[in-house]
């Protein structure tokens, strides 16, 4: 699986054009409606997570490697050595 966070907008703006449909009944409306509310949450936790991967990258820019490090892909301590 290689997804990106612009697919994921794809995703959302697809969701979106889904619930917008005025063809849609009552009951597939309200389908629709728990179904976005579930791609929000899982969209909300892929943005937090990417965001603390840039923000560790950017700790890792700021300090350098020197000491002991988190690295943000696989959240292991990395140890390098000088």
């Amino acid at each position: 699986m290689r997804n990106k966070l612009n697919d994921l907008n794809n995703h959302l703006f697809e969701q979106m054009e889904r619930l917008n449909d005025e063809e849609l009944t009552d009951e597939q409306l309200a389908k629709e409606i728990a179904r976005t509310k579930i791609m929000t949450n899982l969209a909300n936790a892929i943005i937090n997570n990417a965001k603390t991967v840039l923000d560790a990258q950017k700790h890792i820019d700021e300090f350098g490697k020197n000491a002991t490090t988190l690295n943000p892909i696989f959240m292991i301590e990395n140890k390098e050595k000088k």
